[in-house]
């Protein structure tokens, strides 16, 4: 119920919704999600985590200003991009990939070992099996791109998969919803061919060449 409750009322507050905005009453919130007090506190106690609630006394609970948010929260970020219109934050999120990636990707080149390697292509060929399954293949996607992160064994880099990910979960269920993509496979076996062969330079080309084809497929949606 505590799960229930905070992804409810933390997915309105996101979205602006005019009933969970300004002061929040936990005796109206029990009735309408009919819970306790305590599931309530608790649910609060999270939301206020991720920057979204606060209380102090006179003044009681409120949603906090949307500058406060916890805005790499992964959670946060799953609830802006359940709103379709949210084209500010897809843009945000896209100069974010565009900036981390190709370094990752180079990083990854000059420093992957075997194993990373054998991951990336364990991935690869998960998406090649799973392209006419949308969810599966948005799965293997955000691995995929995780394991390069990881690959290139910095570990403030690795931190960002956080945002990496919202931003492939979101955008690959709304471009794979429209049917498969041509050159996706491509650009990724490009990605993983200059990584596999320790070519930093080619791998970072190989990425920004990928990050090209993701821009073109969204705006073909």
């Amino acid at each position: 119920m505590h799960g229930e409750v905070v992804e409810d009322l933390g997915r309105r507050i996101v979205a602006g919704d005019p009933g969970a905005s300004g002061q929040l009453d936990p005796a109206e919130l029990g009735r309408r999600y009919q819970v306790s007090h305590t599931v309530v506190r608790e649910a609060l106690k999270t939301l206020a985590a991720k920057g979204l609630v606060d209380a102090r006394p006179k003044r009681g609970t409120y949603v906090r200003p949307r500058g406060d948010w916890s805005l790499l929260d992964a959670d946060v970020l799953r609830w802006r991009f359940t709103q379709r219109g949210d084209g500010d934050m897809l843009r945000d999120l896209a100069e974010v990939r565009a900036v981390v990636e190709p370094a990752g990707a180079r990083l990854a080149a000059a420093r992957r070992t075997d194993d990373d390697v054998a991951a990336l292509e364990k991935a690869y060929e998960h998406m090649a099996a799973t392209a006419a399954d949308p969810v599966a293949h948005t799965e293997a996607d955000v691995a995929f791109h995780r394991l390069l992160l990881a690959a290139s064994h910095n570990e403030l880099l690795e931190c960002l998969e956080v945002v990496i990910a919202a931003a492939l979960t979101a955008r690959d269920r709304l471009v794979h919803s429209t049917g498969e993509r041509p050159g996706f496979s491509a650009t990724h076996r490009a990605v993983l061919d200059a990584v596999r062969a320790g070519e930093p330079e080619a791998a970072e080309s190989a990425m920004r060449d990928l990050l090209a084809q993701a821009e073109r497929d969204e705006e073909n949606l």
